[in-house]
Order: structure tokens, then sequence, then C-alpha cells
């Protein structure tokens, strides 16, 4: 019998003070050894997975490890350029926290697209004392894009089934998920990057199609679609597998009772999965059946990952980002004393602000009947209008949140909104009618390899032009729609460049920064201060 090999990973997942998760997928059923950890794998579709998880390391301490599929080491690759895959555990609460984010990354073959920010990042990092090394990444969305894939799967996808037939060259299932999957991470670079940082993750749109869950119209169009069920569910059941459960500290997976299942032992959980999968679209009574949202805690700072995609409500006339069970676990966990606040989602919450205006418009517009609402639904389709600007509830609800939080005693130094999604790179700085204790900022990063062309450089530009946001704003008011809670400007940026952002924070001071990729490597844009 042939050894099992690695097929992908490891990835390093949770990391906090004393515990660890690090996730693989082998080619077939063995015994996967962290460290003094061992975990089963299980059976997904034919793929086999296992997630160690690792607990009682000492805090601060920085340990080598290796990955042995039973007993035999299979990681590190046996003339690896790069130094060993470390578990870095926290240290304590003074200590400074780099977080590295962004978001949209095409697989590396499309050279037309640039210079790969994430490969960048992980070259140079390599070449780095580890004390330079971040303590976690944060990957906001479009990680694979399953609707546009590229011409090596192409082939691959052409041996499988007629590509003439719909949904021609997109993913089906899970199958060609997964393949998704291993060529976005396989990079040498990215591998060993993805091994050695702590990562967390939430997906977008092309992690499913492009505009999915837009709007009521939307979803029922693509539901009439006969290949569009089985999209969905391989769709849910990669992410689950490949990055939601890794999101879950050893904590979380003994409380979610699917992870407590998936978990317990070696066997094939494909009927398990699909089941979760299927109940992940229903929003029966104006309630989603799964929860993709997380948190982390590193130490005083406190990272909030918000699902801005698939448990939106857009049924029975209500548009909410979240069900009401949801949002309230949201209010819940951004609650108590933390020196920052991190909400992650991946579709900016501070858009460039005549582009919050007009699709705060066009929501309103939607709801007309007859031609006018259906030219409206037409112009929100086509033009992306999807982002929280576009859940106006939601949009002020968030700003509630923010708004409470950041007027408390014992209120975070700095709240920041990590985003992507809209392929330019941007801070913005917000600001609310009262002066709150904790200064917020909108820290949005994309694309770490994608682009955006002329026409929307030109348009997103002009979003943040006073008068234009002005005219935007007066039409808006005018149409019955209430002027936002907050006013905010942008004060770094924007740019288009493939880029990585930078997130330190040393006690109750903050700094963050962009960098772009470049040919010969990443250069420094622009280096901001965050504070009240």
């Amino acid at each position: 019998m042939d050894d099992v090999e690695l097929v992908l990973g490891p990835l390093l997942r949770h990391v906090d003070e004393s515990s660890a998760t690090v996730w693989v997928e082998t080619s077939g059923p063995c015994e996967v050894t962290v460290l003094h950890a061992g975990a089963p794998t299980f059976e997904v579709c034919g793929h086999h997975y296992a997630l160690v998880v690792l607990t009682g390391l000492s805090p601060g301490t920085s340990t080598p490890y290796e990955v042995r599929l039973d007993g035999r080491t299979v990681w590190p690759e046996p003339g690896s350029p790069f130094p060993a895959s470390r578990i870095r555990t926290l240290p304590g609460d003074d200590a400074p926290f780099r977080l590295v984010f962004g978001s949209c990354r095409k697989p590396h073959e499309h050279d037309s697209l640039g210079t790969d920010a994430l490969v960048s990042y992980a070259e140079r990092m390599r070449g780095l004392p580890e004390s330079a090394w971040p303590r976690a990444l944060l990957l906001l969305g479009d990680q694979v894009y399953a609707d546009e894939t590229t011409a090596e799967t192409r082939a691959w996808l052409a041996t499988r089934r007629d590509l003439t037939e719909p949904p021609g060259t997109e993913v089906t299932d899970f199958d060609e998920y997964a393949r998704l999957y291993r060529e976005t991470w396989c990079d040498p670079p990215v591998r060993w990057l993805l091994s050695t940082v702590p990562v967390s993750m939430i997906f977008d749109d092309h992690d499913v199609r492009d505009d999915w869950n837009t709007s009521d119209v939307w979803r029922e169009r693509m539901r009439r679609r006969p290949w569009w069920q089985e999209r969905l569910r391989g769709a849910f059941m990669s992410y689950w597998v490949y990055q939601h459960l890794g999101n879950l500290g050893p904590a979380e997976l003994a409380e979610d009772p699917t992870a407590a299942a998936v978990l317990d032992g070696p066997g094939d959980r494909t009927m398990l999965l699909r089941r979760l999968a299927d109940e992940a679209d229903d929003e029966l009574g104006a309630v989603k059946h799964a929860r993709w949202s997380y948190r982390r805690r590193f130490g005083r700072v406190l990272l909030l990952v918000i699902d801005s995609r698939a448990g939106r409500i857009l049924g029975g006339g209500r548009r909410s980002m979240l069900d009401e069970e949801e949002f309230r676990w949201v209010e819940r966990s951004a609650e108590g004393e933390h020196d920052h606040l991190l909400i992650g989602t991946s579709l900016p919450w501070l858009l460039p602000p005549a582009f919050s205006h007009l699709e705060s418009l066009n929501e309103a517009a939607c709801r007309r009947p007859g031609r006018r609402g259906r030219v409206a639904e037409w112009i929100r389709q086509t033009g992306d209008f999807e982002h929280w600007a576009a859940f106006r509830s939601s949009f002020d609800r968030l700003a509630r949140l923010v708004e409470r939080t950041g007027s408390a005693d014992g209120a975070p130094a700095t709240i920041c909104v990590l985003s992507g999604d809209v392929h330019h790179s941007y801070f913005a700085r917000a600001r609310f009618p009262r002066r709150l204790r904790s200064a917020v900022y909108q820290l949005t990063c994309s694309p770490v390899h994608n682009t955006a062309p002329s026409y929307l450089r030109l348009a997103f530009r002009a979003g943040w032009w006073r008068p234009l946001a002005w005219t935007a704003g007066r039409w808006a008011r005018l149409s019955g729609v209430e002027p936002p809670p907050l006013d905010w400007s942008c004060v770094l940026g924007p740019r288009f460049a493939n880029a990585i952002a930078t997130l330190e924070l040393t006690g109750r001071r903050a700094e963050a920064w962009l960098e772009l990729s470049e040919p010969d490597g990443l250069v420094e844009y622009a280096r901001l201060p965050l504070t009240p």
C-alpha cells in the first residue's frame, strides 16, 4: 500500500496563549501528529482532512514543528528554502500585536494582474528576524474564484464534464472546489506563510459567485438554475472544511455541534456537512441556521469577524446583513473591556461617501412597485450595490454598536473596521456627532492579487470628491433616505495596486500602514497613527 501523502497544508489556524490548531489535507485516511498531539483524518466526498488541536502550550514561546502522517514526517519538505514552521503562542497583554490583512487574491497564474502581494510578503518575511513576523493574518474574502477559473483549472474541468453545458467553466461541486483551494494555497511561499502565521478567514461573493446574495430577486433567479443547488452545497461544505473549521478555537470546537461531530474520530462526514450546507441558505422565519461570524481574542485585542454574505436576510421585503439572533450575538460579543476592537467584514462599512449615498438611495428605489422598482433592481445588480450602505438598517445598527462601544466607560482606544472587496485600498476616519473616547477607522485593503478596470478606478476616485458626495447625499435625502448617523473622510489612499495592510497595536497605541506590491517586492505607501 502506498504511503499517505500531504496534499495541502499545514495551515496554522487558531493560536492563543496556551493552545493552537493545525489543519491539513491528506491523500488518504491516517493519523496526523503535530508535536505532542494527534488526530485522525475525517472524510468528505472522498477527500481526507484533519485538525490537530494542541493544548497545554506555554505562553510567549516559539516552537518549531513537524507534521507526521502515521509516524512518517512529511513537513517540512526536504530542501525547503524557508525557515522551520513555528507555533508562536501569544505573550503577555502588553506585548505589541501585529496583524496583516487583505482580500481578493486570484491564483498566481494571472501574471497580468501584477505581483502577488501575499507572495511578496512571504518572500520578505522569510528573511526577517522572527521578532518582526506578524502575530496573525486575516484574509477577508475571495480566496477562491469559483466563477473565474484559471486556464489550468478549465483544462482539468474539461476532463470531467462538457464545458458547453451550464455553468461552463465555473465550478459545480465539492471536488471542484477542493481543486480551487489547492491551486490558491499551493505556492511554496504562501504555503510556508500559512504554516507559520495563524490565519483567520471569512468568505465573500467570489467564493461562491459574483454578487452572491445581492437581493432576493438575484437569489430566486439563481435558485431556478438546475446546477445551482449542488454548486451552493459544494461552496458551503468546502468553506466549512477549508476555512471555517480553523476559525474556531478549542473551546468553540467543543461547543459547536457540527465541529464536535466531525472531529469525533475517523469516518465519512459527507452527509453531516451536506445537511449543514442545505440548511445554511434557508431563512425560514427570517432566521439563518448556520452562523459563520466568529471572534478571536489576542490579549487585550478583540477581533470580531462578521459574515456579510451568507447570513443575509433577503425575503419577505426585509433586508438585513444578519438575522436578529446573529446581530445580537455580534453586539454581545463586542462587550467587555479591550484596548482595541477590530471588526472584520469582507464588505466595507464605510464606502467612498458618494457611493454610500447612492447605494442607500438605490435600496429605497428597489422597493417601488412596477417598472421603476425593476429598473432600480437592474441598477443594483449591474452596479454591485450590495454593501453595508445597501442594507441601510444594518449600516445604522453597526454604527450604533460602534458609537455605544466607543463612548462607554473603559472604551477601547480604537475601533477599526477591516474590509476588502472593492479592489482599491484606503483608510478612512469616522466622526460621530458626539465625540467618542475611541478613534474609529475604516481600513480597507483590496486586492492582494487582482485589479480594477480603469473606468472603476475613475469612479472610485470620484466617490471621495466632496461635491459629488454632497450631491448624492442631497438626492438621497430628497428621496426620503435619512442621512447617515456619522461622517467620514479618506485619510490614506485610494490606491489600486496589489497591496497588503498591517495594523500594529502596542498597549493603547495603534498604527496602520499600507504596502504596495511591486515586481521587486513590497513598497510602503504610507503609515498612519490611529489617534482619538
